[in-house]
């Protein structure tokens, strides 16, 4: 099952422009476009590295860290670079950028200074916000020049995500991309307002998400799945010719979730993990009050598989707990 491009926007092109840099053929470019400037004065650049073949095929974007404190998205697009998986591609463009968000980067944060989320800031604006001129960069500087995008993603706050990939499933093109990039868990999810995604959408750039691990924490299996799923889409790309050994276990479509919510606030001990079954009313983990006199089991809603779960040690009445994929089919 090959992922269905027919029009190639960089084909036939030699000679490569991108915010007014030449892009030399069949060498790896390394490119600085200027997001703004800190209090200081001090510029800040986005980098991006593009490497353009020359050959005929598909553009394809890797982005990493849209929110700042996700670390193992922008692991797993840096060290894609550093193992140099690019070198052997062999027809198309590969446009890396590993840290969008600077601002937030700098300050482990989510967001930027001004407190907005640049995933909810797309298109972006030239005289907007700065996490809407942070979103420009990409969307009048990058995304012209692209066919497919996917975007590299870590668990907010302390929610950890076991490895997946999100996709809108009224787009055939996002669905088989999803697939191909082979982790256990595939997720159907609309596309979000302002969100890149949505970004890339209206620009008729098919893009999926990937998920994995925590917050300002690297997580190995999370970095692994996601290098590993680089190369299987550009392999289904036809772009190059990887030798992946991907797990060999059950792959799931997930079709709809749910979370387990807290039902006291307290110091929340879990023993569930992501990535696994339960089923309704399996005990996944005790809210217990810190004077040791009271303790609240935290049971399944519902049966499914745990695509993510809540590291927090202290937790609020209503807080998300488990995410629970209750509909899905085998793949």
């Amino acid at each position: 099952m090959q992922i269905p491009l027919h029009e190639f926007k960089l084909a036939g092109i030699e000679d490569l422009l991108i915010d007014d840099i030449i892009i030399e053929p069949k060498v790896m470019n390394t490119i600085k476009i200027y997001a703004g400037k800190l209090p200081s004065d001090t510029k800040i650049n986005v980098y991006a590295h593009v490497l353009h073949t020359g050959v005929p095929g598909p553009s394809v974007l890797l982005l990493g860290g849209v929110h700042g404190n996700e670390i193992n998205g922008i692991e797993v697009v840096r060290r894609s670079v550093e193992q140099q998986l690019f070198e052997t591609v062999k027809r198309g463009t590969v446009i890396i950028v590993p840290l969008l968000n600077i601002y937030g980067f700098i300050n482990f944060s989510r967001s930027v200074p001004d407190g907005k989320d640049v995933n909810r800031s797309f298109p972006g604006h030239l005289n907007g916000s700065l996490a809407s001129r942070v979103a420009r960069v990409i969307t009048r500087k990058i995304l012209p020049y692209v066919d497919v995008a996917i975007d590299f993603h870590t668990g907010g706050d302390a929610r950890y995500n076991f490895p997946q990939v999100r996709y809108e499933k009224y787009n055939r093109i996002a669905e088989v991309m999803a697939m191909h990039f082979k982790t256990k868990y595939v997720i159907e999810q609309p596309l979000i307002p302002y969100s890149f995604r949505k970004a890339a959408h209206d620009m008729k750039v098919p893009a999926i998400v990937y998920e994995g691990g925590e917050s300002i924490r690297l997580d190995p299996l999370a970095i692994e799945q996601g290098l590993n799923g680089i190369k299987n889409v550009l392999n289904a790309l036809e772009m190059t010719d990887f030798q992946v050994a991907n797990q060999e276990e059950p792959r799931f479509i997930i079709h709809k979730t749910k979370w387990v919510r807290a039902s006291s606030s307290g110091l929340f001990i879990w023993c569930k993990p992501s990535g696994g079954f339960v089923e309704k009313g399996d005990l996944l983990g005790e809210i217990k009050d810190p004077f040791g006199t009271k303790s609240v089991k935290i049971v399944a809603n519902t049966s499914g598989h745990i695509v993510g779960h809540n590291n927090a040690c202290v937790v609020s009445l209503g807080d998300a707990l488990f995410h629970i994929g209750h509909e899905y089919s085998e793949i």
